[in-house]
């Protein structure tokens, strides 16, 4: 039985050599994204995917993507966009995609996965601006689990949550 507490793993950029067709995380679209179309998206560069791997199983733990976007200042809280200068769009670093496999749930791969995906974003936001990082969550315990990161919704969406670079950069001081 498998132990994902002893794991040996490495976090590194998505590979041909990585077997995406047995991973399964539960939830059927970020499945079907990561078998069938996240190396469309890595070969056009619109999202890096990243996966956590189990080296001595040769299995994928788990995946993030990144990639830039922006938001509209009208779209952050007032308390936040007030002190904002008011440019039309704000860039920011989404995290489009964050799922671990079944087999490795319940252990802490999901943190460890948010964490690595928010140390990247930090240190590409020291070369090309970006005011924060965002992510588009599935469903209600998607938010729970990116509220319990300091993440904060969106006024008026509710499913989409942001924590500000300044934030993460306490984090990692």
């Amino acid at each position: 039985m498998l132990n994902p507490l002893a794991v040996n793993f490495c976090i590194e950029p998505l590979e041909k050599r990585h077997n995406r067709a047995v991973f399964k995380c539960g939830n059927e679209k970020l499945d079907r994204y990561f078998q069938a179309t996240v190396t469309q998206d890595q070969s056009r560069n619109i999202a890096i995917p990243y996966v956590t791997f189990d080296l001595e199983r040769q299995k994928i733990i788990g995946y993030y993507t990144l990639s830039m976007t922006s938001i509209s200042i009208g779209e952050l809280p007032n308390s936040i966009a007030k002190k904002l200068p008011k440019y039309p769009l704000i860039g920011v670093t989404l995290i489009g995609r964050l799922a671990v496999d079944i087999n490795y749930k319940g252990y802490g791969w999901g943190k460890l996965l948010l964490m690595d995906a928010l140390y990247k974003s930090f240190e590409a936001s020291k070369q090309v601006g970006s005011f924060a990082v965002i992510v588009d969550a599935i469903d209600e315990r998607a938010v729970s689990f990116y509220q319990r990161f300091e993440f904060q919704p969106f006024p008026d969406q509710p499913y989409k949550l942001f924590r500000t670079m300044k934030n993460i950069a306490q984090t990692f001081a």
